[in-house]
């Protein structure tokens, strides 16, 4: 070890080095490989120099890796677990062992990954999953290429799962090759070390560059094939709207086991590999990095008809595919399944492929399905660079499996959080930008959904959108509700940020407070066009969209108290509240086979934050009541039973309440949320 270094120093290195290693997607993809250092530290109890070595943990990405993301275990106590290694095929009990190993509290989990770097006798070792160094490693030729291309700088190593032999195996082919500065690992990836922190991290760009240039310049120009015309991409306006329309279909598909959010990917990469005709025969093989299939699942889903076909012809091709998928999945986990392996965790593809339209993913939340699509970008990478200079080959099914129902990844399964109750579910909220839409916004995405923001303000809605945490969580959309084009753009725009839309929250409103001799029809209209008929559209996109699905979802409407009251000076909005509050009670019972349930919300003197109010509504009820504007949300909490004044956030809560899981039989009611009017009572 380096005198002169100090704990802190080693992993500032490490971390900086990590960050600009994970910074570049040529070097390895998201949440993929890792990274070490060892230097010396001190025990905490005896206060005596110990030998420690830092390495990221279970989980996390290099790129913003932090050093509550490292492992930091006590070097020589894991050293001395090449004496008690049971064998290659108690490679789990290894694992726990890394526990007994840990220097210090906190600290993240050790990864499968840690006596790569640990067994290796060099300061700093990295591990990454690069495309061109996975090329190389899934060529049917890779030993050979690998020398072709490296010389003897960099050492082959067949193909072994993760785990303690295959760190001995890199130890001894490092010890054995003084001059190598790093291997390929068949199927897998690559590992390089160094002195220095410096070294080490000039070893690894030196091998991805290097690869990337022999494939490059060893390469076929088409190792996809020719284009088939009958797969080629539709023009981008056609593409996007038929993906659209294709993708609550395939979100309902994919959550038959559980539910999904989707992630939409055209770019020119997938395009292209889809409008090859080598595309079903390399899909068919599935990916091979574990980082890679462990996100995409074993193989993707593959669409085999025409882009521009019928929607029909391929929504019922789909249909079938997804059939045949699930069965054939079913039968890859019973042809490889031991009597202590983990229960099937769900046949459902995550990559579903439909050729000039481009790639939809899924996972359990926004990110994981972008990851998933991402991986899935790489693996396409991968397959090019294979194909370009040999033949694609990557790790067998088999191998596959048993990285897939590894008890060690059952294990980081059982250690994620408990689902949000709103997990997996994508919530439409008009009017999000302020007042109880943007109360609402805010609760549901709280809650776990995904949120797409619809506002007749666009800026605002990015605002909130922003403030939710971005497109990972929630998208803006600019929409006037009462314009039938602009609500079937809002839902296109959620089906392809999220997958489809679930749950809505009719809310867009304005308020007109006139004695009926001085509303006119204009206002009238207007005021009905808002609530009334931008309530109908939306919600019939919504039925749309929902029975498309195929899971049923929620509608809430937020009414009010107005109603089923009737109070001076109020006939346009008062009426058109009236509408609202039927139109509840008619979807309910239209849309309940379909399992969609319809509720209202009944609000009163919501003034805090309100729109509504601020826009002219509050001084119009006020000059009614014969109170100050500033005193209006006082004077109306004093006339409730609860002497309470209503906030934005009491009515989404109700709206959670109604939506979020536990009133799974409910359809038709209309829940106050106006601190008791008993005029309002329904009755």
């Amino acid at each position: 070890m380096t005198e002169q270094s100090t704990p802190n120093h080693a992993v500032s290195e490490l971390l900086d080095r990590s960050h600009r290693l994970g910074a570049d997607p040529r070097n390895t993809n998201y949440a993929g490989g890792n990274t070490s250092a060892k230097d010396t530290g001190i025990d905490p109890v005896t206060g005596t120099p110990e030998e420690l070595m830092w390495v990221k943990g279970s989980g996390g990405d290099l790129g913003t890796l932090t050093e509550s993301g490292l492992s930091v275990l006590r070097l020589h106590r894991l050293r001395s677990l090449v004496d008690v290694y049971p064998g290659s095929d108690r490679e789990d009990e290894m694992v726990a062992a890394f526990d007994h190993c840990l220097h210090g509290k906190g600290g993240a989990a050790p990864s499968i990954d840690t006596a790569m770097h640990g067994l290796v006798e060099a300061e700093h070792v990295d591990h990454l999953h690069p495309d061109a160094g996975i090329a190389l490693a899934t060529a049917a030729d890779g030993p050979a290429l690998t020398e072709e291309c490296f010389g003897d700088k960099v050492v082959w190593v067949p193909w072994r799962r993760p785990g303690f032999q295959l760190g001995m195996d890199i130890a001894a082919i490092k010890a054995g090759n003084p001059q190598a500065v790093g291997v390929v690992l068949g199927g897998h990836g690559i590992t390089a070390w160094g002195a220095t922190s410096a070294e080490c991290e000039a070893n690894s760009l030196w091998i991805i560059r290097t690869a990337e240039a022999f494939l490059a310049e060893r390469g076929r120009p088409e190792p996809f094939g020719e284009v088939v015309e009958e797969f080629a991409a539709l023009p981008e306006e056609q593409r996007r709207a038929r993906a659209a329309a294709l993708a609550p279909v395939i979100r309902g598909l994919v959550s038959t086991d559980h539910a999904r959010i989707g992630h939409y990917d055209d770019s020119e990469a997938v395009l292209d590999f889809l409008s090859r005709a080598a595309h079903p025969r390399l899909a068919q093989l599935g990916t091979s990095c574990p980082d890679h299939f462990l996100r995409t699942k074993v193989r993707p889903l593959v669409v085999d008809v025409a882009p521009d076909a019928p929607f029909e012809e391929v929504t019922e091709r789909l249909r079938e595919l997804h059939r045949s998928y699930r069965e054939e999945y079913r039968a890859y986990y019973e042809r490889h399944a031991q009597p202590d392996s983990p229960a099937m965790r769900g046949a459902d593809p995550a990559i579903v492929l439909v050729p000039g339209i481009g790639m939809f993913s899924f996972g359990t939340d926004k990110q994981t399905a972008c990851v998933a699509g991402e991986f899935y970008v790489n693996a396409i990478n991968v397959m090019r660079g294979a194909e370009s200079v040999s033949g694609y080959t990557p790790i067998s099914e088999s191998e596959k499996f048993r990285i897939e129902y590894w008890a060690l990844e059952e294990a980081k399964l059982a250690r994620r959080p408990a689902p949000q109750p709103l997990a997996s579910r994508v919530a439409f909220v008009t009017g999000g930008g302020s007042g109880i839409g943007k109360a609402t916004a805010r609760r549901l995405s709280a809650e776990g959904a995904c949120v797409v923001v619809v506002d007749r303000d666009l800026d605002p809605a990015r605002q909130l959108a922003d403030e939710l945490g971005g497109s990972d969580k929630a998208v803006a959309v600019q929409a006037d509700v009462t314009e039938e084009d602009d609500i079937a753009a809002a839902f296109r725009a959620g089906a392809l940020a999220f997958g489809g839309i679930d749950l809505v929250v009719n809310n867009a409103g304005t308020s007109i407070s006139k004695p009926l001799s001085e509303t006119t029809t204009a206002e009238w209209d207007l005021q009905h066009g808002i609530m009334a008929r931008g309530s109908f559209l939306v919600s019939r996109e919504a039925a749309r969209t929902m029975i498309a699905q195929g899971f049923g979802g929620d509608i809430v409407y937020v009414v009010s108290k107005n109603a089923v009251f009737a109070g001076p000076n109020n006939v346009a909005y008062g009426a058109t509240k009236a509408d609202q509050a039927h139109q509840v009670r008619l979807l309910a019972a239209e849309l309940g086979e379909h399992g969609i349930r319809v509720n209202g919300v009944n609000p009163d003197g919501v003034v805090q934050g309100s729109g509504i109010f601020a826009g002219g509504w509050g001084a119009q009820r006020a000059a009614v009541y014969g109170v100050e504007e500033s005193e209006l949300g006082k004077f109306y909490a004093q006339r409730t039973l609860l002497k309470r004044e209503v906030l934005p956030e009491h009515v989404a809560a109700a709206v959670f309440t109604l939506a979020g899981g536990d009133l799974t039989h409910t359809t038709g009611l209309h829940v106050p949320v106006d601190a008791g009017v008993a005029a309002a009572f329904l009755r």
